[in-house]
């Protein structure tokens, strides 16, 4: 069935894995980009899927049924069957590399866009979430008063040396250290350097 689907086979090796690789990693954030645990986890256990696991998915994706604890597992599981067929029919089974042509694509906005092309094709976007969008405007790294603001002020701010993996580095320090009710500031290594002027330290 996840052959027809996609309109590729599943049990080749090459491109169209590296394919599925891609699309996974495109398609689980637009699933599973809520911001609690059990989502968190769902997200890094799926992009370490292995093939069959992967395939596996996609026929859960295709019934709505094993998704429904996802909030708007409706219009997501359509997104995901729609992206699919769209990478192949219309890209030749190549994801693209511009941010316009991956937001043309069924449920991708600018964060997921951004996601790919940092992750896949190593091109230092930086994908604004709400740990990120926090911990760039307590700390000073990168202040705005929305998404794009952040990304710009990150894109300024940021040697270029380390701009591929900023947003990772961000995303992990507001998820553990620079919590949003009770941030670590007693343990955190950049409280010298951090403009809060709030800082929690019990």
């Amino acid at each position: 069935m996840e052959e027809l689907i996609l309109g590729i086979d599943l049990g080749t090796s090459g491109v169209k894995v590296g394919i599925l690789d891609v699309a996974s990693l495109a398609l689980t954030h637009i699933v599973f980009r809520e911001y609690d645990n059990s989502a968190e986890q769902d997200t890094d256990e799926l992009l370490g899927m292995t093939l069959d696991a992967l395939k596996e998915s996609i026929s859960a994706v295709e019934n709505k049924e094993n998704i429904k604890t996802i909030g708007l597992y409706r219009n997501k599981a359509k997104n995901v069957m729609k992206m699919a067929r769209i990478l192949v029919d219309e890209y030749g089974g190549e994801v693209p590399n511009s941010r316009a042509a991956l937001q043309s694509l069924p449920g991708v906005g600018r964060k997921t866009a951004n996601v790919v092309l940092n992750m896949w094709w190593q091109v230092p976007a930086q994908a604004v979430d709400t740990h990120i969008f926090r911990v760039g405007n307590r700390t000073g790294i990168a202040p705005g008063k929305d998404v794009d603001a952040v990304e710009r002020a990150i894109e300024d701010n940021i040697p270029a040396d380390f701009q591929q993996h900023a947003h990772h580095w961000l995303i992990l320090h507001g998820r553990y250290s620079c919590k949003a009710r009770k941030p670590l500031c007693g343990t955190c290594l950049i409280r010298d350097l951090c403009q809060y002027e709030d800082k929690y330290i019990p």
